[in-house]
């Protein structure tokens, strides 16, 4: 019963098992293969070979979002793609940016050239967007939700060296821009409330493998500020607020909370072991074994890797265990079976 499990952790009432979610196996055609027979390289068969491995491996959350850059595809920038998919579907060597300048940047207009949205069509775009999970798999924790939330937006339009080079040239016209980006996105936000939609996932790449990559105090007068009033509108309607990073945000693990979120989700450079200690009561976190040990470690290194996220995590009623910088297709399929093994082996409190 996985979606009794994922409930049970998000609402912090200690199920007897530590549940789990994945993040990319679900392409890692080669280990479905091997555990399911199904090949999902085959015409028509990539759904269920998702499908097969969300059972097999018994997930009891779907990381899901509905929203990545609509409205904007217009002013969205391509800093291109290295290979990461299966067989590498995802190349992509077109790369352009839609922004000139900073000036271009600091001077852009969100309402006057995206426009507004129809905040009841996009609402039921999330019930529907829901809906089409629940009927894949239904027991599951399924959710819908925002990619392009504040900083993820800003990297969607702009790419790294424009981003970087506003922050640096102006901080003050970059974070009115951020608002003014923000005050936009909310649209998707007020639609995301009145959906019927019960747990939303909010992503938001804030911060760099070393953490911030503007300074603290910019993140604290523009990011979170407007966090709190596009979340206020979710806590409002009652729904659980999943938070994603990728990175190390440990420094923003207290401001994110203030902002309302129920649960954090993080990748192995975040201190996972400061939110259990601090949070492990009051909020849920998924997380975060190290893919890196998957891909190049030995059984031993997989098993004390699972071990040290579930020693931090048991104690804590909302804990759900994932490989947290995701599982790729290049990861060999013996040592995925070994982190498998290890979690079945050690998840029950």
């Amino acid at each position: 019963m996985s979606y009794k499990y994922g409930m049970a952790a998000l609402n912090l009432e200690m199920p007897d098992i530590v549940p789990r979610t994945e993040f990319s196996v679900t392409g890692h055609y080669d280990l479905i293969k091997k555990l399911t027979g199904i090949d999902g390289t085959q015409p028509g068969k990539e759904a269920e070979a998702c499908l097969a491995i969300m059972k097999n491996w018994e997930f009891s959350i779907n990381w899901n979002v509905l929203i990545n850059g609509q409205g904007l595809e217009k002013w969205a920038t391509s800093m291109g793609h290295a290979v990461y998919a299966y067989g590498g579907s995802d190349r992509n060597d077109n790369i352009f940016s839609s922004f000139n300048s900073e000036e271009d940047v600091f001077n852009f207009d969100f309402y006057k050239n995206a426009g507004a949205i129809n905040i009841d069509e996009y609402t039921q775009k999330f019930n529907q967007h829901y809906i089409d999970q629940q009927n894949f798999y239904s027991d599951i924790v399924n959710m819908s939700g925002v990619y392009t939330t504040c900083i993820s937006g800003l990297i969607y339009m702009l790419g790294w060296d424009m981003l970087l080079a506003c922050a640096a040239v102006d901080s003050k016209k970059f974070g009115d821009f951020s608002d003014r980006y923000c005050d936009w996105l909310s649209q998707f936000f007020n639609a995301l409330a009145k959906s019927d939609v019960p747990v939303v996932m909010i992503h938001d790449d804030i911060v760099w493998t070393e953490g911030a990559f503007i300074h603290p105090d910019w993140y604290r007068k523009y990011v979170f500020p407007n966090y709190k009033k596009m979340f206020k509108l979710l806590i409002e309607s009652g729904k659980k607020i999943l938070y994603t990073s990728d990175g190390n945000y440990t420094e923003f693990i207290d401001d994110i909370a203030d902002c309302g979120v129920n649960c954090f989700v993080l990748e192995p450079l975040t201190d996972m072991q400061y939110i259990a200690d601090k949070y492990g009561k009051t909020h849920s976190f998924i997380g975060n074994a190290d893919t890196r040990i998957l891909l190049s470690g030995t059984k031993e290194d997989i098993y004390h890797e699972v071990k040290r996220c579930m020693d931090i995590g048991k104690k804590c009623p909302g804990f759900i265990m994932a490989v947290g910088n995701h599982i790729p297709s290049n990861t060999p399929v013996d040592n995925c079976l070994y982190y498998n093994d290890f979690y079945m082996e050690l998840r029950k409190r």
